[in-house]
């Protein structure tokens, strides 16, 4: 019987790192792959970590009482940061809530963002659509994202969120180690 996730969004980048996580960290299972549309409950560009994950947690709860028959919940959320020297960087969270409401977090590693794109996330323009235009490209938030274009496609957003969504999973896969709090 194919395990269900419920992934928080239908964006095909998304939905697809949570099968490939998933996959790799429970390589004997089968798996069957939902998107659904939920909200963040967070602004569009969440501008600190702390949001970021706020995003991630509310996309997963929220896509579990959308449909609360699955086996994994999985919300993710872009974000961004600045560190000490006002430099913007790029990162995720993935939240995955199991059936017995265990939570597992995972983090992206992170990137810098270049002074163009950093200029139009502070005029307000979101990360995804900042990109579109210093790279001259459309809809790169639902195919490799700001990371496959600084990386010339070497790290597509895709795989960059597989990782996150792996190390997500530890608690989930380990509970004798992860008592639930």
């Amino acid at each position: 019987m194919n395990k269900k996730i419920i992934v928080a969004s239908k964006n095909p980048v998304k939905i697809n790192a949570s099968l490939e996580g998933m996959q790799k960290i429970l390589p004997n299972e089968q798996f069957e792959v939902i998107g659904v549309d939920v909200p963040s409950g967070v602004s569009d560009q969440p501008m600190t970590s702390k949001e970021t994950w706020q995003g991630a947690l509310n996309r997963a709860m929220n896509a579990k009482s959308e449909i609360p028959e699955a086996e994994y919940w999985v919300g993710m959320e872009g974000g961004i940061d600045k560190d000490e020297d006002g430099k913007m960087y790029a990162f995720a969270w993935m939240c995955v809530i199991d059936q017995k409401d265990a939570i597992g977090k995972g983090q992206t590693g992170v990137f810098y963002l270049p002074s163009k794109v950093q200029q139009l996330v502070e005029e307000g323009i979101e990360l995804g659509y900042a990109n579109d235009q210093v790279f001259n490209e459309n809809g790169s938030k639902r195919k490799g994202g700001a990371v496959g274009s600084l990386t010339f496609g070497a790290l597509g957003r895709t795989e960059y969120y597989v990782q996150a969504l792996v190390l997500a999973m530890i608690p989930l896969v380990n509970p004798n180690l992860y008592p639930k709090e």
